[in-house]
């Protein structure tokens, strides 16, 4: 069993700064990709950015240069640092895993709850 706990979220002026966080308890053997998600009201899910395990990074063209994805695999950790944060950034972040459990040595994906992320003009 393997949860998601999110964190970070909030409401910030437009031009501010929020640090999201994902942290992943349980039986965990490994964590290969780690992605943040979001979804606007009435809008489907869109990938955001994500990081694979040696610490390549891809980003979606409309946060490319604004957010930063990192993790540390000691605490498995994935952290969304959003910068220069725009109205149309108001959204639900997910964090979104592919996780190896120890028992059974299986892999799945795991979501988290969610958090919001409110950016007023």
């Amino acid at each position: 069993q393997v949860q998601l706990v999110e964190s970070g979220g909030g409401l910030v002026q437009a031009g501010g700064s929020l640090r999201l966080s994902c942290a992943a308890s349980g039986s965990i053997f490994s964590i290969n990709s780690m992605n943040w998600y979001r979804q606007a009201p009435g809008k489907q899910r869109e990938l955001v950015a994500s990081i694979g395990s040696g610490g390549s990074t891809n980003y979606a063209d409309f946060v490319q240069g604004r957010f930063t994805i990192s993790r540390d695999n000691a605490k498995n950790t994935v952290y969304l640092q959003m910068n220069s944060l725009k109205p149309e950034d108001t959204a639900v972040y997910y964090c979104h895993l592919w996780v190896i459990a120890t028992t059974p040595t299986t892999l799945r994906d795991y979501w988290g709850q969610g958090t919001q992320v409110t950016v007023s003009s």
